[in-house]
């Protein structure tokens, strides 16, 4: 994308509503627009990260074996009611009333839906285990929405539903989803820690939420210090191996990592004390064991393997999409802007033409962009008419990782200038191997 031709609206100054980094900085660099409170509309930066991020999550849930659909934003109360949680959820629950008087809501979450749409289709013990998940908008009411699209109303999540005849089975479910959040938030370039957590309104015994540590976070954790060292890494899984599953969960959530709301002080004290740790913590996904809870509520039992109805055990496990951009931002920034992973940058490359106009110069540029094109990768070309500084500072703020700087006197000496955005390092180099170093970067020798 040639800068002069694409929607980049970013701002100098900061705007005052903004309280957090992440906020701040995709607001200047012309990520977001507020629509309402807590409601924003997504523009062409921001939506192309949010959709890496969401391509992320859907390639490791497949992976995982779980299989996308998708789900209405509005739903029937009546569904609901069934559950028992259209009167107890609160004023978080958007309540509509359609013209002909019928009672909908603005989904907060999905349990009551794909319990209605498993009861409709599913009969037999012999077509489990299942899960469903999908991405879609969701709203809850915030009292105080804030801090941009990590406390907004309306929000991109995904989440998915296991259905199970046993609570064996459901439980291998629940790990699985553990072992499949640890690779995703990985590629995104964060450490989410699993902590034991509160089941809230969702309910559920066995519950953890993914916490990525922040100052801005809105939790208080405690942890051992010794669960920052651990890392999933490139290790190959078996999502069907009942046994290297659970290895898994027992690796990374057997030392102490609870939030406040779980947190046991006498637990918490056995860990040496050069390892407690008190911090905050940004939630950016939760998973969740909770039996027969909707199932018994709803109906939703299969013909066991003796013949009788039996509810089904299920799970849910949501991951917030566009809260993950967010806790990306808290975690990778400095003074001068956005550091963005290479997993989800928006762009792979930026390429700045010191002297547009020049016919050597823009000629290299073209070249640039398009080889890099021709790779399979995104580079943006800055090719406005303007000063060197304010294309820098550009650059800095929208956080590409890598930049390549082209300009008449390097190019007489027949380099370019690479730049990595997250140390700061600069390389001159020729233009092909500028190229096939960012090639490698991103797979793409």
């Amino acid at each position: 994308m040639r800068l002069t031709r694409y929607f980049l609206p970013v701002l100098k100054e900061t705007p005052a509503e903004a309280q957090i980094v992440s906020h701040r900085l995709m607001l200047r660099a012309g990520m977001i627009k507020q629509s309402s409170a807590g409601i924003y509309s997504w523009l062409p930066l921001g939506y192309k990260v949010l959709k890496n991020i969401e391509t992320i999550v859907h390639e490791e849930q497949q992976r995982a074996g779980h299989i996308p659909l998708l789900m209405p934003t509005l739903q029937s109360a009546d569904l609901w009611r069934e559950s028992g949680r259209y009167d107890d959820y609160g004023e978080e629950m958007l309540r509509i009333t359609d013209r002909h008087g019928r009672d909908m809501l603005y989904g907060p979450t999905n349990e009551e839906l794909v319990t209605d749409i498993f009861r409709s289709h599913v009969a037999s013990y012999k077509d489990l285990p299942l899960t469903l998940y999908h991405i879609q908008w969701k709203f809850r009411d915030e009292r105080r929405p804030r801090f941009g699209v990590m406390r907004g109303r309306e929000f991109y999540m995904k989440d998915g539903y296991n259905f199970d005849l046993t609570k064996e089975d459901a439980l291998h479910a629940y790990n699985r989803h553990l072992v499949s959040y640890l690779r995703t938030y990985e590629r995104m370039g964060l450490q989410a820690i699993p902590m034991r957590a509160d089941g809230g309104p969702i309910g559920g015994d066995y519950t953890h939420e993914f916490l990525v540590l922040a100052e801005t976070g809105e939790s208080e954790v405690f942890y051992d210090s010794a669960v920052t060292d651990l890392s999933f890494g490139d290790r190959a899984i078996d999502y069907d191996d009942v046994a290297q599953c659970q290895g898994v969960l027992q690796e990374f959530t057997t030392k102490y990592a609870r939030t406040d709301e779980t947190h046991d002080e006498a637990l918490f004290n056995e860990v040496p004390e050069d390892r407690r740790r008190v911090a905050r913590g940004i939630e950016v996904g939760q998973i969740f064991y909770f039996g027969t809870k909707y199932s018994d509520a709803m109906g939703a039992t299969v013909q066991g393997p003796d013949g009788k109805p039996t509810p089904v055990h299920m799970g849910s496990h949501g991951i917030g999409v566009s809260r993950l951009m967010g806790a990306i931002i808290e975690a990778s920034h400095d003074d001068k802007g956005i550091i963005w992973p290479e997993g989800v940058t928006p762009f792979h490359a930026g390429i700045v033409n010191l002297k547009q106009g020049d016919a050597e110069a823009d000629a290299a540029c073209d070249n640039l962009y398009a080889q890099l094109t021709a790779m399979g990768l995104e580079p943006l070309y800055d090719d406005r008419n303007e000063r060197a500084g304010g294309k820098f500072a550009t650059m800095d703020l929208i956080g590409l990782p890598w930049r390549i700087t082209v300009g008449p006197r390097g190019l007489k000496n027949g380099v370019v200038e690479l730049t990595s955005r997250k140390t700061g390092e600069s390389e001159e180099l020729a233009p092909d191997a500028a190229l096939a170093k960012i090639a490698a970067i991103y797979g793409k020798t």
